[in-house]
């Protein structure tokens, strides 16, 4: 079974409504409308509406960058908000950058939720967990939250500052940094023999490591599990792919999961969306996650 996943209680989240390759996002107090390519529909609330509830919006100047747009002079560039769940709790710190994004990818709740849940469940003690491509470091603090010893990798620096930012803000610390490649860095700790309890990757379909190194999703992602299953602690683990690409699918996941790791148990693969409060659903990549726990 293919399963559909939403984030279901984060109150300083909310997709308001989406349509015509936009999306209105409620972050905190603050409402943003930015691009969104996988909304080819109509929107359900009127332009009207959208206008009147925007507090910022971003106007692209081309398919990778652009500017925002906000309504009042003292709207600020940066704001707070905090996640909670039944285990956890962390703090981050969003921006307005000049590629759309805001500091946080909100359909990765779903994600956060596994994380806490599966390193409360471990018996080892201090688990370690191991987050490639890990942007402004949400998952990684969540991992760490609940208690587990947290390597966080990411090939761009001004990325990783930020992700130090959200520690310092979320009251958490000794989060191991890394800038590097992910896929250097996991063959250098397969030579040295490194084991994890938990890995997450949320590789995006195109990037480059600090030297020059190019990742493409399709080109790559076969090898980068082939590596990484390898790191997997075998008495007990928990591995989450998510990937954003029109051009994936969660067969495909499941398949790379699959021919990676046969000894798999416990996969689920899907697709995780956003519910608007206005009715729709905005589809936001596939996943396949699996664990094991010792009994």
């Amino acid at each position: 079974m293919i399963s559909l996943l939403s984030p279901t209680h984060w109150k300083d989240y909310e997709l308001i409504d989406c349509g015509d390759f936009e999306k209105l996002e409620r972050f905190g107090n603050l409402i943003l409308s930015r691009p969104e390519p996988q909304a080819v529909w109509k929107k359900t609330l009127s332009e009207q509406d959208w206008k009147k509830r925007t507090h910022i919006r971003f106007k692209g100047r081309s398919a990778t960058s652009g500017e925002w747009i906000k309504s009042a002079a003292q709207i600020p560039d940066r704001w707070n908000v905090s996640y909670t769940n039944d285990e956890v709790t962390i703090n981050l710190r969003l921006g307005l950058t000049s590629f759309k994004h805001v500091g946080v990818f909100p359909e990765q709740a779903v994600n956060w939720d596994y994380i806490s849940s599966s390193v409360k469940k471990f018996k080892t003690p201090n688990p370690k967990v191991l987050n490639l491509f890990a942007y402004t470091g949400a998952a990684s603090l969540i991992a760490k939250a609940a208690g587990a010893d947290t390597t966080h990798v990411d090939s761009i620096k001004q990325v990783v500052n930020w992700a130090n930012e959200n520690q310092e803000l979320s009251n958490l610390k000794d989060v191991r940094w890394v800038v590097e490649d992910a896929l250097k860095f996991v063959k250098r700790e397969l030579k040295r023999g490194k084991k994890y309890n938990g890995i997450i990757l949320d590789p995006p379909a195109f990037g480059h490591g600090p030297n020059g190194e190019k990742w493409k999703l399709e080109d790559h992602i076969q090898e980068m599990m082939q590596e990484v299953v390898q790191l997997l602690d075998e008495k007990e683990h928990f591995l989450i792919l998510n990937t954003y690409s029109l051009g994936f699918s969660s067969v495909i996941v499941e398949n790379l999961v699959k021919t990676s790791f046969p000894q798999v148990e416990n996969l689920e693969t899907g697709e995780l969306f956003l519910q608007a409060t206005s009715g729709i659903k905005l589809p936001l990549g596939v996943f396949g996650k699996f664990n094991k726990f010792q009994s």
